[in-house]
């Protein structure tokens, strides 16, 4: 077996330091470089190389990706729904660029694995409400789904023209205790543990009826790595796949917290992250998924509000 050697761009976000540690786990400390545009992230240091490098410069790259021997590469870099609104532009610039740099990377130098992450943004208000399937409309609205939904095709282009396994899942709303969530639509589920724990009330910013996908942080690891680890004739979609764990309310949510913090109360001011949420679709089919590579969640709502309360 060809030994690994992995590169994960973007390790200091919030699904980038799980995922870090858990690629660490699997294929050995020093075969995991973490590389980030910002600080390394205090739960990484010490576990493994990292690599301050900022994606966009091409160049930097190719010479990491030499350097190290680089065999897959897991770009996890973005601006999310609710920052990009802010701007546009950049969000655009950096969702796209920071692709295609490594798209076009690892065709030059033969990487044989790419991961890149889409969500559930690339819906839109005309893609079906309940159980959105995996090919289905989809009239994205906000400039991170607009990205997420070009990205999906270039992936699939690379994949169809020069054979390079390209692999990505559109995740829902992801919900975790270690790292700070960056700016998306769904982040109300992370704020609203803490702010339990420490106020005993939160401010929601979204209605206490927006039904949205989420998933628990463990579970969007285990899918991102036995996606990666399937044989490669089980990966059959080569845009992104459907998955989903749970969906729930902020209401229900809240309710759910008060079985272990009785004292706390939920009220809501819905802002401009509002009209993104009822863009998307409140729940996901990833039947797909589950026949092609058998994905399986292990959270749901109350699993998941237990472990935050007890980690946090």
């Amino acid at each position: 077996m060809m030994k690994e050697k992995i590169l994960v761009i973007g390790a200091s976000g919030q699904i980038g330091v799980e995922l870090t540690l858990a690629l660490r786990k699997i294929y050995g400390n020093a075969n995991v470089v973490a590389s980030d545009l910002r600080e390394e992230n205090e739960l990484l240091k010490g576990s493994g190389p990292y690599v301050s490098m900022d994606v966009m410069n091409k160049e930097m790259l190719h010479v990491q990706v030499i350097r190290q021997n680089i065999t897959q590469i897991y770009l996890l870099a973005a601006i999310l729904s609710a920052t990009g609104e802010k701007n546009p532009n950049l969000a655009w610039s950096l969702n796209m660029q920071s692709l295609l740099n490594v798209l076009d990377i690892a065709k030059e130098e033969k990487i044989h694995k790419i991961y890149w992450p889409s969500s559930i943004a690339v819906f839109g208000p005309t893609s079906p409400k309940q159980n959105c399937p995996q090919q289905t409309v989809i009239e994205p609205i906000t400039v991170y789904g607009i990205s997420k939904y070009a990205g999906e095709f270039w992936c699939n282009y690379y994949h169809q023209r020069w054979g390079l396994d390209v692999r990505s899942i559109r995740y829902p709303g992801l919900i975790s205790y270690k790292s700070a969530p960056g700016g998306g639509t769904t982040d109300y589920a992370v704020e609203i543990f803490h702010e339990a724990l420490e106020e005993k009330k939160y401010e929601c910013f979204l209605r206490e009826d927006t039904y949205l996908p989420m998933m628990y942080m463990p579970d969007a690891i285990k899918a991102t790595i036995e996606l990666m680890e399937a044989p490669v004739e089980k990966i059959k979609i080569r845009t992104s796949y459907n998955i989903s764990g749970m969906s729930f309310s902020p209401k229900e949510i809240a309710a759910e917290i008060k079985k272990h913090i009785p004292e706390f109360s939920i009220t809501y001011k819905p802002d401009y992250r509002q009209q993104i949420a009822n863009s998307w679709p409140q729940s996901i089919d990833d039947s797909v998924a589950r026949n092609h590579w058998g994905w399986k969640e292990d959270y749901d709502l109350s699993d998941m509000t237990k472990d935050m309360l007890e980690n946090l």
